[in-house]
């Protein structure tokens, strides 16, 4: 993943937030990655999808920026080259028949330091598939916590949201600006409903709201989750449980 200050707990994300690498499985489809093969996986989280690659007979390197997530996904699977490395600064150069990134690059400052990153690693005719937050992504959700912010005294809580969830149009024409050229894209609704029933939101904004932690002293963490769950109630809750709005941008592109 990018380079960002969030702490991650590996442990949490695999056991309540697997959705995210779940929901990637899709993406393997779109890579058709084969035997022989050398791919790399940016942003690869706990290595679930790095795994999968490699028993598909391809060889694998996974990398995040999240020394706690490398150090879940060694744990995990040992025998994948893992390591920490930041997307928008990798040392590859020309070695990969295709990169795949999962749910990684939406938390990227610099995306065009990233995408530049990932075209010097790919070889040329080498693909890049991806899938991050689409435009609209959480909407309802980030709005529920502005809110909930506003409420407790911050100020302008929109600012601090960390995430870029551009159109199609939009990356086309980074990808584009870049050297690739792109040959799939999608923009798609995908609700997603969260585990842990009642206490799914709770749990979603401890492993993901450290923009929102970060804005309010610690001893007010309680009273901004039961606020963003009081305002977020009406569309995001229902059958005993909370799903997100979820807004999903899939693409391929090729390096000419």
């Amino acid at each position: 993943m990018g380079a960002h200050a969030k702490t991650w707990d590996s442990d949490l994300y695999q056991s309540s937030h697997s959705y995210v690498w779940q929901y990637g499985r899709d993406l393997l489809a779109l890579l058709d990655p084969k035997p022989g093969e050398r791919i790399l996986d940016a942003g690869c989280g706990t290595g679930q999808l790095a795994a999968e690659i490699a028993r598909a007979g391809a060889e694998v390197v996974g990398v995040d920026a999240s020394t706690e997530m490398i150090a879940g996904a060694r744990k995990n699977y040992p025998e994948v080259r893992l390591e920490v490395a930041d997307a928008t600064a990798l040392t590859f150069t020309e070695e990969f028949d295709a990169v795949l990134s999962n749910a990684a690059l939406h938390w990227i400052r610099d995306q065009s330091a990233a995408i530049a990153s990932i075209y010097r690693a790919l070889k040329p005719g080498g693909r890049f598939v991806f899938e991050m937050g689409g435009h609209g992504n959480l909407r309802d959700a980030l709005e529920a916590g502005c809110a909930a912010l506003r409420a407790l005294g911050v100020a302008a809580p929109e600012q601090r949201i960390p995430w870029y969830f551009p159109t199609i149009g939009q990356y086309a024409a980074l990808l584009e600006s870049h050297g690739f050229e792109l040959r799939f894209a999608a923009l798609f609704d995908r609700p997603t409903a969260l585990s842990d029933g009642e206490n799914g939101l709770d749990s979603w904004i401890k492993m993901f709201g450290n923009f929102a932690f970060s804005a309010v002293s610690i001893e007010r963490h309680a009273e901004l989750i039961r606020q963003w769950e009081q305002f977020g109630r009406a569309k995001l809750y229902r059958d005993g449980g909370w799903t997100l709005d979820y807004r999903r941008l899939r693409m391929l592109a090729v390096k000419l």
